[in-house]
């Protein structure tokens, strides 16, 4: 039996709980409370912040191999560790190119990959200058730790660009992006192997709203040319990242058909929450068999089409929204994945819902969005 040390204790490792019961994996998880989403389900837990390495080093101890829940680690501090031979999957190497998201979108341009026109800034000092190429509005963008439209701008003018970079309002290091006024967000979910071999989900459209996802369908209403072009990135990044895991890759969709790469997370992502229900093998269960160096899973669609609604909280309550959640899941073909979180707050992921559907109809999934949505946030 494997025993697979995850670095965080959100929800993302409490997925993969079921997916380790299933291949006879135990998990050993790192997270900073007892009270995260992931102590409920693993085999023993090491509660430290995620950055801490030194808990890491106890949590190598206690495990064959190392993954990742959230990449918001010490890069630095865990290479002494895998200098000493412990094992992470995805290697450090694959990490390093994408922590910062400007040394992302070098390392994406420099791959041949379509993203959007980007620069770094670091103050106001020739700021007019230095953006003379870039129309507005912009898209501002925090280099380090930034999610969920977490240190994410939409800038309108020079004024309000100015000032968000002033001393006086920050102290991040950032980066500027051309807006992009996309007819789609697109995502994909890739799985690479230790022996190379890469499996590729169905694309999938995302709706976001305050940069936070808030509907997935899939598969993506997309021309079979867009989705190879999805599928070609993915192999293309995964391959050059000598990556091993599940990778998931945030995309455009421009108005004249164009496929640009907007972000990466080396981990299991959001995106890919529908394939617990809708696909042959869960994005957890091929995340876990990519890191124990198992075989890959059938990532293809057992329904013709699935709808996935994040329950995000809307009030600060203790409440576990029990009516809400029976209303939800007696949709037929519905499946309520609650999150155990004891406390609510606006924008916080508390759960999700994934309906499957027996036809590909791309107005009766938004419906159907529009309906869980209805049932859960108050009018």
């Amino acid at each position: 039996m494997k025993r697979v040390g995850v670095i965080g204790g959100g929800q993302l490792a409490w997925m993969m709980g079921d997916a380790a019961k299933k291949l006879g994996v135990e998990l050993v998880v790192q997270t900073p409370s007892k009270s995260d989403p992931a102590v409920s389900i693993a085999q023993d837990t090491v509660f430290a912040a995620i950055d801490d390495a030194k808990t890491t080093e106890i949590l190598a101890q206690k495990s064959d191999v190392i993954t990742f829940e959230n990449e918001f680690v010490d890069l630095e501090a865990l290479s002494l560790l895998a200098n000493q031979g412990v094992c992470f999957r995805p290697r450090l190497e694959a990490l390093f190119p994408l922590l910062d998201k400007y040394h992302q979108r070098c390392y994406l341009r420099d791959l041949g990959l379509p993203v959007p026109q980007f620069l770094a800034v670091d103050g106001v000092e020739n700021l007019a200058a230095k953006i003379e190429h870039f129309r507005f509005p912009v898209v501002l963008k925090s280099r380090r730790h930034g999610y969920d439209g977490q240190g994410t701008f939409i800038i309108q003018d020079l004024a309000s660009l100015q000032q968000k970079l002033s001393p006086a309002a920050n102290q991040s290091q950032f980066l500027i992006e051309e807006f992009i006024p996309f007819a789609r967000e697109l995502a994909v979910i890739a799985a690479r192997s230790v022996n190379g071999e890469v499996v590729i989900y169905p694309v999938v459209e995302t709706q976001q709203e305050q940069q936070v996802c808030r509907r997935v369908i899939a598969p993506a209403d997309i021309t079979l040319n867009q989705a190879e072009q999805c599928e070609a990135i993915a192999h293309t990044l995964l391959n050059s990242l000598q990556a091993v895991g599940v990778f998931g890759i945030e995309l455009f969709l421009t108005q004249d058909g164009k496929v640009l790469v907007n972000e990466i997370a080396p981990r299991t992502h959001n995106s890919g929450h529908f394939s617990i229900d809708a696909c042959q093998t869960s994005q957890f269960e091929q995340h876990l068999r990519a890191v124990c160096g198992l075989p890959l899973g059938n990532p293809t669609l057992h329904c013709q089409m699935a709808v996935m609604v994040n329950l995000l909280g809307y009030e600060n309550s203790d409440s576990d929204y029990q009516s809400q959640r029976q209303q939800l899941a007696a949709i037929d073909q519905a499946t309520v994945h609650w999150y155990g979180k004891t406390e609510s707050r606006p924008g916080r992921k508390l759960g999700h819902v994934t309906v499957l559907l027996n036809e590909t109809n791309q107005k009766t999934a938004n419906h159907l969005a529009q309906t869980l949505e209805s049932l859960w946030y108050p009018s």
